[in-house]
């Protein structure tokens, strides 16, 4: 038999996270405060994360040790295997060698609980009673849900109202886990009062829904808010997919050309590439790529500048690739990754040329999962597509050209609640939306003035 699964032992899940900070192409730009337009100090983040995070926010330690507590639930489904796509490749008739990552493995099967277990930890020990956060196509919604039970938090979820429309099954996964569920923009909140005093049909979005979060986590001593991706202490908890990565590789004597992720606010992107970053840094030949929609082309069509993390600017402003705190994702856009801006990290190593950036239509992308689907058993989540696609591209662009390539992507999650996008696609009522440079242009008009 031809291997196609690569395990590692539960002893084997990484002992330590990866912190790149260190590893940058120089500083990172200050964090500002949304109100001085000052930098940010520890003291003014502790309305919102508990010491332990903002300790790993700041920190330039190389490597952070993983609680035991964190390492033993994160036992009950790490190490998650590595797949060598081997029916994938028999479909492409590619001589091509493709790998991916799953992290749909997971009880909320995506990569999220990575970082959801760990803010959840940190927050237990800091006396914290509720969790307040957002989610998107809820993903990270269900995955905080499910740690705030683990650890016996409150947890109150703001998902935004087009996703709450969509997807109500994640809805009902973050309510099986206990958490109160609200459909953002809301009235629940003075941000979400605004919004829809404006428009009271809005479809929501990320920037709206932190908002609400954000506002209740500092309005309220008893809770603290968590995020799933974009920061720093986030980027750093999902490492150890690609730590886990490189061993897999090395176990099947490989070592990837290409390594690609999807991209929303690049904590899945992070949490493969950040440690391949590493060897390409000690002198490997490896590309890194990001794969986003063309419907909300944060890297792509974005400025690198400073900008407020949501949309009522409670947030604070953090230098990074932005379609504008504004930005309104298209209704019609079914595969997730919606977020304005993307990860100060990972917006850094783009800007410095270390990773690459390239936007996918959605309708390419589901055809992509498809063609997956088919081909490998699994049903890949939305978001997942967008690598897919990308991965599938390099091995066809391998086949033209007649040589071999590895290719290793980061399949961050099963679609098994994602399906009415699938019937959408089936139906034939999902097409390709580009956002416009003018659109863009519009939005960035309202940046913040930072003198940094």
């Amino acid at each position: 038999m031809k291997q196609i699964k690569y395990l590692l032992p539960e002893d084997r899940i990484p002992q330590q996270w990866y912190n790149i900070i260190p590893d940058l192409p120089g500083p990172l730009a200050p964090v500002i405060h949304p109100g001085t337009l000052q930098p940010v100090t520890a003291d003014d983040l502790l309305p919102l994360f508990p010491p332990g995070l903002i300790e790993q926010e700041v920190s330039t330690e190389r490597w952070i040790t993983i609680p035991d507590e964190v390492r033993q639930i994160l036992a009950q489904w790490r190490p998650a295997p590595l797949f060598r796509a081997r029916r994938l490749e028999q479909l492409l008739q590619t001589p091509a060698r493709i790998y991916y990552k799953y992290e749909g493995v997971s009880p909320a099967g995506s990569h999220k609980p990575n970082t959801a277990i760990p803010q959840a930890y940190y927050n237990k020990i800091a006396g914290t009673r509720r969790i307040a956060s957002e989610t998107g196509a809820g993903q990270w919604g269900s995955s905080i849900a499910l740690a705030c039970q683990m650890f016996g938090l409150e947890c109150t979820v703001y998902m935004v109202s087009v996703s709450y429309r969509q997807k109500p099954y994640r809805k009902s996964m973050m309510q099986l886990w206990g958490a109160e569920v609200v459909p953002s923009p809301s009235s629940q909140t003075a941000a979400g009062r605004a919004i829809l005093a404006r428009d009271p049909d809005s479809n929501g979005s990320l920037g709206i829904a932190i908002s609400e979060a954000v506002e209740d986590a500092a309005s309220h001593e008893d809770t603290r808010y968590c995020l799933g991706s974009v920061l720093n202490h986030v980027c750093l908890h999902q490492t150890v997919i690609g730590l886990e990565a490189r061993e897999q590789m090395a176990l099947a004597g490989d070592f990837p050309d290409v390594v690609i992720g999807c991209h929303g606010g690049g904590s899945n992107f992070a949490g493969l590439a950040f440690p391949f970053l590493a060897d390409k840094a000690a002198g490997k030949d490896l590309r890194i790529v990001a794969v986003e929609p063309l419907s909300c082309p944060t890297l792509t069509k974005g400025v690198y500048d400073f900008d407020y993390g949501d949309t009522a600017k409670m947030a604070p402003i953090s230098k990074m690739y932005t379609l504008g705190h504004d930005f309104m994702p298209p209704g019609i856009h079914a595969g997730g990754l919606r977020y304005h801006g993307a990860a100060p990290l990972v917006s850094q190593l783009l800007d410095a040329g270390l990773i690459e950036a390239r936007a996918v239509g959605q309708v390419e992308c589901f055809q992509a999962a498809v063609d997956f689907a088919r081909a490998e058993g699994i049903i890949p989540a939305p978001e997942s597509s967008h690598a897919i696609r990308a991965a599938m591209d390099e091995a066809l662009q391998a086949k033209e050209e007649g040589r071999e390539k590895t290719i290793l992507f980061n399949l961050s999650g099963h679609g098994h609640v994602d399906m009415a996008a699938y019937d959408a696609f089936f139906a034939g009522e999902l097409e390709n939306y580009a956002y416009s440079s003018a659109a863009v242009e519009q939005s960035l008009q309202q940046l913040p003035k930072v003198d940094c």
